[in-house]
């Protein structure tokens, strides 16, 4: 509806024409593009929906920008696609068929899907459907969603998985504008991560326009029963009808946020901002997919206080989706300045308080969660050589790179580093950039001066080592310092629960106190703090969270029905695996999950059901070692494995693999290869049922 958002459209002219400049990238080590070859400039996608075979079906046209016309072939990524035919335009706009090879599947990046051709092309299309396990599109039933009436579909392509549902070059080297016509059945509203008309009916397809260019893991795709509701003059929500006003309500403060981020660093370059809250399933807590952000609906705690989550995705707007991680080896450079960016929204529009509480806890959980952590893991520069891009993604490139930025702004100063962080997102914008394109461009403003109190060689131990270097300076705050005292004065048992004076905490104060309190909790105590607080009930995620992992230690029994809930509704990575995992640490608990999760484990996100197969596939290594020693000792110590990894080997199973062979598996005895690779067969069907 153009004549709705003419005004936006006036501010996206205001900000100059698009150039996209091009990484130094030749090859992506995660892509099967040939870069210095040719590229793909805009993507048409022609697609049909069918939630009865869970498939996007149709074609993809790729515009193509020639470095070398005499390579005559294009290199694409895919994942599972089924391939029916490619054809070529000629230089008169004409088609003709093309040859095409598809390679043989690989388990981390797909199939290399080749096309020859007679010609430098201008255009190829691609004739493909999609498989209905496809990594980066998750089909629910209509009682996965909170209607209860229709089927709903979402797509997540980070890091790798665009190439689930799009033959492309999916590497965030390559930047692409795109046009869509997507169909899809009566009653279905689709949307993607580009203009939206809210009052399109889709009769003729649904029809989008991505007029800025941006990488292939930006490129997503939602449809069900989805309305919307304008809470800004840039800004719509979208989500299933029964919760459009509790979201339209909980992200009402956006403009303020878009507001605050344009004064700190530039104008807003996309045009819209809009929000889509997906069904639980969802794995994140939200994806930053331009001009349609994806939302967990764990965000609406019906108090805005979870909101900062939203100032995260915005801030890609800066950060990731105009300056953009050339490969996934500097993921970094998007995470880390994000963080820092919604630290700075959040300071802006919620206070000071706010957002140094929300530094604290995040140091505070980055160094917990390096304890876990591989040495070679907790580098912001990360070496993924045949590695799967996923296996990126921790705490560090998004806290311990947010700490060293602030680092440099508490030693250069906020207005001499804010202006040096305004000019990397100017004089970057649409591109992507590396870890060596930062140095430099911060060594020539900041770094390289002779006075300077920091120099480059003092960023290696953050960029290129484990750990945070020991001159890293602690956030503080006053309120949290405050809790500490408190805490350890109710641990103690010098205070009791009412005399915490706890009921005008906001969450950042209770996941300080549960965070704390969590090793040494007990049952009683837990019982006080519920009793003056409602925590088993609290419908905020993060607090919920952090109180059934205490209560789980604590064996705090009252709130087992509400931690039942919170496993089967929640989808979200971050809240549910820590439970999961402490669950399966004893006979007890772990029987109880094993029954939980067989109603949960409907509800996961294919990511989480690949991931169990990766586990499963470890497992299934060890069991099969060639010195004995090094194998599974018995059945049981082989399930208790499995289980910890979110899998399920319940007694009955167990009993049967002890007399497959006809022979009793107990600690005495060797598993032998023959009945490892039963236990596979029997193990495998539960990955499907879970994806």
């Amino acid at each position: 509806m153009r004549n709705l958002f003419g005004g936006l459209v006036a501010v996206l002219m205001a900000v100059g024409p698009i150039t996209v400049a091009r990484a130094d990238v030749a090859r992506d080590e995660h892509s099967y593009a040939h870069l210095d070859e040719v590229r793909v400039k805009h993507v048409y996608l022609d697609l049909d929906i069918s939630f009865e075979k869970k498939q996007l079906a149709g074609f993809a046209e790729l515009s193509l920008d020639w470095e070398k016309p005499e390579a005559k072939r294009l290199d694409l990524d895919t994942r599972d696609l089924s391939v029916e035919r490619v054809s070529a335009q000629r230089a008169d706009g004409s088609w003709s068929n093309a040859s095409f090879s598809l390679a043989k599947r690989d388990a981390k990046f797909g199939s290399h899907l080749t096309i020859r051709l007679k010609d430098a092309a201008p255009k190829v299309r691609v004739y493909y459907h999609t498989a209905p396990e496809a990594s980066g599109l998750q089909w629910l039933e209509p009682a996965q969603t909170l209607g209860k009436q229709k089927p709903f579909m979402f797509s997540q392509a980070q890091a790798i998985h665009a190439r689930s549902f799009a033959p492309l070059q999916d590497t965030p080297s390559v930047r692409f504008t795109y046009r869509a016509r997507i169909t899809a059945p009566d009653g279905i509203r689709v949307v993607m991560s580009a203009d939206n008309e809210p009052g399109s009916d889709g009769k003729q397809g649904f029809r989008f326009n991505m007029p800025q260019p941006i990488p292939s893991y930006l490129l997503a795709i939602a449809a069900g029963d989805i309305a919307s509701k304008q809470v800004g003059p840039r800004s719509y929500v979208w989500t299933e009808p029964g919760r459009l006003d509790a979201v339209a309500k909980e992200f009402e403060d956006i403009e303020a946020m878009i507001a605050a981020a344009e004064k700190l660093y530039g104008p807003y370059r996309w045009g819209r901002y809009d929000m889509l809250v997906l069904p639980p399933s969802f794995p994140f807590g939200g994806m930053e997919n331009p001009r349609l952000s994806f939302l967990t609906p764990t965000l609406i705690a019906g108090d805005k206080s979870l909101v900062n989550v939203v100032a995260h995705e915005l801030a890609h707007s800066w950060s990731g989706n105009l300056a953009t991680n050339g490969t996934w080896r500097d993921l970094w450079l998007n995470e880390s300045f994000t963080s820092y960016v919604e630290n700075r929204i959040v300071e802006a529009v919620f206070g000071v308080d706010q957002a140094q509480m929300d530094q604290v806890v995040g140091q505070q959980e980055l160094l917990a969660e390096m304890k876990e952590l591989p040495e070679k893991d907790q580098h912001l520069v990360l070496d993924l050589a045949g590695r799967d891009p996923d296996e990126a993604f921790s705490g560090v490139p998004y806290q311990k790179g947010e700490w060293m930025l602030r680092t440099l702004e508490q030693r250069f100063g906020r207005d001499k580093f804010d202006a040096v962080v305004r000019a990397w997102f100017d004089e970057h914008a649409f591109q992507s950039v590396s870890t060596e394109q930062f140095l430099d461009f911060f060594g020539t403003r900041l770094l390289d001066a002779k006075d300077a109190p920091i120099h480059r060689a003092d960023l290696d131990p953050w960029l290129h080592q484990p750990g945070v270097p020991k001159s890293a300076l602690l956030a503080h705050s006053a309120k949290l310092e405050a809790i500490d005292g408190a805490l350890a004065d109710f641990v103690a048992g010098k205070k009791d629960a009412a005399a915490l004076n706890a009921k005008t905490w906001v969450t950042a104060e209770w996941v300080h106190f549960l965070n704390g309190y969590s090793e040494k909790a007990n049952a009683a105590q837990m019982a006080a703090l519920d009793a003056a607080y409602g925590l088993t009930q609290r419908r905020n995620r993060e607090i919920a969270m952090r109180w059934f992992l205490a209560g789980i230690r604590a064996g705090y029994t009252p709130m087992r029905d509400a931690l039942r809930a919170h496993l089967i509704e929640i989808g979200r990575r971050k809240l549910m695996m820590p439970l999961w995992s402490e669950l399966a640490k004893t006979p007890e608990n772990k029987a109880w999950a094993i029954e939980v999760y067989r109603t949960a484990r409907a509800g996961l996100h294919p990511k989480h059901a690949r991931q169990l197969r990766g586990d499963l596939d470890a497992i299934l290594g060890r069991a099969l070692r060639r010195r004995p020693e090094s194998r599974y000792s018995s059945v049981q110590a082989l399930a208790d494995d499995v289980a910890r990894h979110g899998g399920v080997l319940d007694e009955a199973r167990v009993n049967r693999l002890r007399y497959l062979d006809g022979t009793p598996k107990d600690a005495t005895r060797w598993i032998d290869t023959g009945w490892a690779i039963r236990l596979w067969r029997l193990a495998a069907p539960q990955v499907t049922e879970a994806g």
